[in-house]
């Protein structure tokens, strides 16, 4: 069983929130049905589904059994840029993987370091 942690997508802690009734917003029918599936599954079978949705499962498991779940999907939750770390700097764009706040993701000038 693969034990390493994965990153939680902002989408999916949101979806998962959503399923515990705990803020977030919902998800389309087939993550509804996903979620209320990986609920219903004993440890057995949420490793087997952890295979093809490990950040659902990982989500789902944090909340079940966590203390701390509920504040990491929280804080999941919120985008947040990765080049300033701020939380309040949208609107959002998304490169690739990464989400950038918008002064970030704006093309930055070249510089010549200085010299004149």
């Amino acid at each position: 069983m693969d034990t390493t942690t994965p990153a939680i997508p902002a989408e999916i802690a949101n979806h998962v929130l959503w399923h515990f009734g705990r803020g977030g917003y919902q998800p389309g029918s087939f993550t509804q049905k996903l979620l209320e599936l990986i609920g219903a599954a004993d440890l057995d079978n949420k490793a087997k589904l952890a295979q093809i949705f490990p950040e659902y499962v990982h989500c789902v498991l944090a909340m079940e059994y966590d203390p701390d779940g509920v504040q990491q999907l929280l804080a999941a939750a919120q985008p947040r840029c990765y080049r300033c770390k701020d939380t309040d700097a949208g609107p959002w764009v998304t490169r690739g993987g990464d989400i950038l706040c918008e002064p970030c993701a704006a093309p930055q000038p070249l510089t010549d370091g200085g010299a004149q």
